[in-house]
């Protein structure tokens, strides 16, 4: 939802670094891989030791990469496919690691309830993505949701963020909120679906 309203004014800032970088001589994959390593690292190294606060502040300084490589694909003059499934495959081993790792962090200090809304949000977020993908491939529309991936990076990471930093009830209540939202957004990509395919019928 967040890419309908802030795409133009985000595009402002980070289309002058990607063209910066591309003058240095990097690739967008190159960027996109560099991104994805190192918000994985920092995700799997700090979450799980209970570094809640260090471990969301350097994800979110790598996810930033994300928007880096797509600038730097508009400024050579569009992407290419292979960038496009890299790309997305990237974005996916990113919201696993993530998710994976709050989920690890809340199991080893007996937050159950924590866990399960966690590998919830997951599991909600690969299918979220999937249904996208395939109704693609089908010729299909299956865009829009509540908790698309920048929503939910946002909401996880201000969450364990403060919550790293103490602020009472911040994480269960971004992880509850989380987890329900994704489930809806999932709902409502398939309902997108069916329409399309009732339009594409007719």
């Amino acid at each position: 939802m967040l890419n309908i309203f802030a795409r133009a004014s985000v595009s402002r800032v980070t289309d002058p670094i990607g063209a910066w970088l591309l003058r240095r001589g990097l690739t967008p994959n190159t960027v996109t891989v560099l991104g994805t390593v190192g918000s994985v690292a920092a995700a799997l190294w700090f979450l799980p030791r209970g570094e809640l606060f260090t471990g969301a502040a350097l994800v979110t300084a790598f996810v930033l990469f994300d928007l880096i490589d797509g600038a730097m694909a508009r400024a050579q003059g569009g992407g290419t496919p292979f960038g496009a499934v890299l790309d997305a495959t990237c974005d996916r081993i990113a919201d696993g690691a993530l998710f994976g790792a709050i989920a690890w962090w809340a199991f080893a200090n007996g937050e159950r309830a924590l866990a399960a809304a966690t590998l919830v949000t997951l599991v909600g977020a690969l299918v979220t993505s999937y249904v996208k993908a395939r109704a693609e491939a089908s010729g299909l529309s299956a865009d829009g949701g509540l908790a698309e991936r920048a929503e939910r990076f946002i909401v996880a990471l201000v969450g364990v963020g403060l919550g790293g930093l103490g602020v009472p009830y911040i994480l269960p209540v971004s992880l509850y909120l989380l987890a329900a939202l994704v489930v809806v957004t999932v709902a409502q990509r398939i309902a997108a679906v069916h329409r399309s395919a009732k339009e594409y019928r007719t």
